[in-house]
């Protein structure tokens, strides 16, 4: 637990005084074109979704979330069409499962959230993490065959395969790779 506390009070530290960061025990990024890079000595990590329970009032196009009312990852295109980025063929065996009774005794606190980017301070974008930089992108944790590496992954879940070479969301019953 301190050393979350920690990696969280230096990702702030770091948020107030450059628009890239570098996350795992990394200590710098490998890319000008990058806001946010995952160390890549990490092989069994990934980066967990938020959970959400109603989509209503999301708008911002490119949004992704875990979807718990159907158990599915999905991705916000131009801002009204959500599109399902989970394994899916509505069978038992396909359709995810999360425990969400640990947030559900919690309240949300909706204006809380982190911006890393040149805009970061000023940025008014609803979400726990939003990336302001119009010329940078985000490099997801990487790992070698996650169905493989990562023990027990939680439902939301994502990753670069770099077996596959392909991004990877795991639902809370499978995972699905998705190739650009």
């Amino acid at each position: 637990m301190k050393n979350i506390i920690i990696a969280i009070a230096l990702v702030f530290i770091s948020i107030s005084t450059h628009a890239q960061i570098a996350i795992g025990g990394k200590q710098t990024i490998t890319n000008n074109a990058v806001s946010l890079e995952f160390d890549n000595n990490i092989e069994n990590r990934g980066l967990i979704l938020p959970y959400v329970e109603t989509k209503t009032g999301i708008t911002e196009t490119g949004t992704i979330i875990y979807d718990v009312t159907d158990h599915k990852v999905k991705y916000l295109k131009e801002g009204t069409t959500w599109i399902n980025l989970s394994e899916d063929d509505t069978t038992a065996a396909t359709v995810g499962v999360a425990d969400i009774s640990i947030q559900t005794t919690k309240v949300e606190q909706t204006n809380t959230k982190t911006a890393i980017g040149a805009n970061g301070a000023t940025d008014t974008t609803d979400g726990i993490l939003v990336l302001t930089a119009a010329d940078k992108a985000m490099i997801l944790p990487k790992v070698a065959s996650p169905h493989l590496a990562i023990i027990n992954p939680a439902p939301g879940i994502m990753v670069y395969d770099t077996t596959k070479r392909q991004f990877a969301v795991y639902n809370g019953k499978v995972w699905s790779f998705w190739m650009p």
